[in-house]
């Protein structure tokens, strides 16, 4: 635009009043969602028109140090709420963040995949944004060794992403490599959404064989022997199991239940499965007279804590893990090798199940009653998961030998 035009355009719309068309989105704040969670990262966004394409960009979020100074949801709130203003006035004062600086090194590798983090953290629960998020650092700690973190994440390309999956590769092995592969995809999904690179290119590195670890199945002397050991020794760790093996839930599943997730009445519990979906399963008469000995009288307490039901401020994941480790102490106790797990108790209690159901049915009307017990979404993944554990094993073929 020539000088005597871009004159003429202001003084019509300071004579008229007609508004021209904004470099710039109004400043918000992300607060953590409707609740303004403090347990959260807020930071003020905005978007700026970009001078080449004449689109509007989104820029990096601006964090501060209010995160860790303010501890109260006003104080914080004051002081980001100065933040935004301050940002809105430069803005309306003519601020670019394009000015004094080159366009290509406008969004540096850190802050992009930070400001992916961001948005991952509202959209997923907090124990997958924790596997985002620690992956993604990692990702952060090999750029910034290459001298790259502070590129243009432009100039981050598949060959860099390709090298740094061959390093994990190299340190751990396939299993982790692909999962190392499929989260930063997903962050670079993010990337392209909103403007900052053009396409995906890691949907394109191929993901690589690998051999899964595998959960072997317990025999049931070997059941015997742990229960019994149990009894005496660890009677909540023994509870812990028993959901495992009798409700057919998942470790991660048993952490999560809540006082209120049980009805004794109804004797059905709801649960959040993988799937995110919440379920409604029975409760088997073997679990409900060891409920029936616990306090259940404040539904927010949860079921599972190291000292039985009430309150555990920590990530799922660690709880998880916390009950595993308290299983491999009874292990190493008994002499059990470590392919055998909290998770082993569920493949047996349903190969079990599978094989005395099969004694009276077919095979399809086996799997339709157990689709129904184990929780599994589709046949499909029951079929698969029956393949995986061995739930069906041939007679003995001696004669045809």
């Amino acid at each position: 635009m020539s000088k005597i035009l871009e004159l003429l355009c202001t003084e019509y719309e300071n004579v008229y009043g007609l508004k021209m068309k904004k470099n710039y989105s109004i400043p918000k704040i992300y607060h953590g969602g409707k609740d303004y969670d403090l347990t959260k990262r807020w930071y003020v966004y905005y978007s700026y028109r970009h001078p080449e394409t004449g689109k509007l960009v989104r820029q990096s979020p601006i964090f501060a140090k209010f995160n860790s100074l303010c501890k109260t949801k006003k104080e914080r709130l004051e002081k980001f709420n100065i933040l935004r203003e301050t940002l809105e006035n430069l803005l309306k004062d003519g601020y670019s963040p394009y000015e004094n600086e080159a366009i290509e090194n406008e969004y540096s590798a850190n802050s992009a995949l930070d400001f992916a983090l961001g948005l991952k953290e509202k959209t997923v629960s907090a124990t997958t944004y924790k596997g985002y998020n620690n992956r993604v650092n990692v990702f952060k700690k090999y750029l910034k060794g290459k001298g790259l973190d502070v590129a243009n994440i432009k100039s981050i390309d598949k060959k860099i992403v390709t090298d740094f999956l061959n390093h994990i590769l190299k340190t751990s092995g396939p299993s982790n490599r692909n999962n190392y592969r499929q989260e930063l995809s997903a962050v670079f999904s993010v990337l392209v959404e909103n403007d900052y690179i053009e396409y995906n290119f890691i949907e394109k590195i191929k993901k690589l064989t690998s051999k899964p670890i595998r959960n072997k199945t317990y025999s049931q002397s070997k059941v015997d022997e742990i229960y019994k050991e149990l009894e005496t020794s660890d009677p909540l760790l023994l509870l812990f199991l028993k959901f495992v093996s009798y409700s057919f839930l998942r470790p991660i599943e048993v952490v999560r239940l809540k006082v209120k997730d049980i009805n004794l009445k109804d004797k059905t519990l709801t649960v959040r499965a993988k799937n995110k979906v919440l379920k409604t399963k029975i409760i088997p008469a073997i679990l409900i007279n060891e409920l029936k000995k616990l306090d259940l009288n404040n539904p927010e307490h949860y079921l599972f804590t190291p000292n039985g039901v009430g309150e555990w401020k920590r990530e799922e994941s660690g709880k998880r893990t916390w009950f595993g480790n308290r299983f491999n102490k009874v292990k190493e106790k008994l002499g059990i090798g470590s392919d055998y797990t909290v998770y082993s108790f569920r493949h047996t209690s349903i190969s079990k199940l599978y094989r005395e159901l099969r004694k009276e049915n077919s095979k399809l009307e086996t799997e339709d009653k157990l689709m129904l017990i184990t929780g599994h979404s589709t046949l499909v993944a029951l079929q698969k998961y029956l393949r995986d554990i061995d739930a069906e094993l041939p007679e003995d073929f001696s004669e045809m030998l």
